[in-house]
This record gives C-alpha cells, sequence and structure tokens, in this order.
C-alpha cells in the first residue's frame, strides 16, 4: 500500500481525532484503566480540540492517509513547547505522533517525523521536545533510533491516575 503524507488543517480535525482514539486504545489498552482510557479520549481527542490547535499558526500537522482511499492512519503535530524543561527559544514541542499499529516498522513514523523537522527547520526551530511515557517501550526505542534523548520527567493524567513522562528532545542542526 502506499501512504501519502500531507499538510493539514482545521479540516482534517475528524480524522486526526479518530487516529488519536484509536492508537491512544491499540497503545494502552493492556496497561491502563478502561475508564482512565475512555475519559482521556474524550478529553483530549476530541475533533474540536484538534480545530482550535490548527487554528493557530504556531500549531502545524500532518497526515498520512492510506493513497486511493485517503483513509487516515496516522499523523504528527507541533506546537510551541509547553513541557517541565527549561525551552530555549528556538525550540518547538511534538506534541503528537500518532500511527496505527498496523502501519509501523514500515517508515511512516519516521515519514511524519521527518516531515515535522524539516518544517521545524524550516520555521527556525533548533531543538524538538517531545513527552513519552516511560513505559512505552515501543515509542522509546523510535525516539532513540531517531535521534532523541531524555531532557527530563513530567507527571501525565490519564482520566484519574497520573503517570511517568519522559521529556525527549533532539537537536535540528
Amino acid at each position: 500500500m502506499s501512504i501519502t503524507i500531507r499538510p493539514c488543517g482545521p479540516q482534517d480535525a475528524e480524522a486526526l481525532a479518530l487516529v488519536s482514539r484509536a492508537t491512544f486504545l491499540e497503545s494502552y489498552a493492556d496497561v491502563l484503566p478502561a475508564a482512565d482510557i475512555l475519559v482521556h479520549c474524550e478529553v483530549q481527542n476530541r475533533p474540536k480540540l484538534y480545530r482550535d490547535w490548527l487554528a493557530s499558526p504556531d500549531w502545524r500537522a500532518w497526515l498520512a492517509t492510506a493513497e486511493g482511499t485517503g483513509s487516515p492512519l496516522g499523523f504528527a503535530l507541533t506546537c510551541p513547547p509547553d513541557l517541565p524543561v527549561e525551552p530555549g527559544p528556538a525550540d518547538v514541542e511534538l506534541k503528537r505522533i500518532y500511527l496505527l499499529h498496523r502501519f509501523q516498522g514500515g517508515g511512516t513514523g519516521a515519514g511524519l517525523l521527518a516531515a515535522a523537522e524539516a518544517a521545524a527547520r524550516h520555521d527556525g526551530f533548533s531543538r524538538l521536545l517531545l513527552g513519552v511515557y516511560s513505559r512505552n517501550d515501543q515509542a522509546l526505542g523510535f525516539y532513540a533510533r531517531q535521534g532523541f534523548t531524555p531532557v527530563g520527567v513530567r507527571t501525565f493524567r490519564v482520566g484519574a491516575n497520573d503517570y511517568d513522562d519522559l521529556v525527549l528532545a533532539k537537536p535540528l542542526a
């Protein structure tokens, strides 16, 4: 299957929300309580949130779709940093990079990351930051292969429970 990666805007909010919910469930169904997953998806992965984010010029996203059908498979989303590390003036945050499990391992995740990095460089940013669940070994391995290193820790609330995230950084120069 051919996959296309393209910039997206507020009109893609429904697709981003759908992928967000599906990938969050895929990733954490055997780790987090169902009630926490449901609350998190309702609050943090609703279409209106994505519409609002993408209406701001400081937020950018790229959508991976199945060529021919246009079905959403994954996306990357960048924004101003909101992480518990001292941000530099040339930092940008990778808020989300989600890809359905079935399409992982074929280069689409790296393609989404490359699109976000290229845009960040073009916009004058020199460091990409992100937060990732400290027990998500698959994601941590991906980020390590892509050149990210730990720079901090944050507490992240999902539903009624707190979890530790690692804050990672990658120089873009």
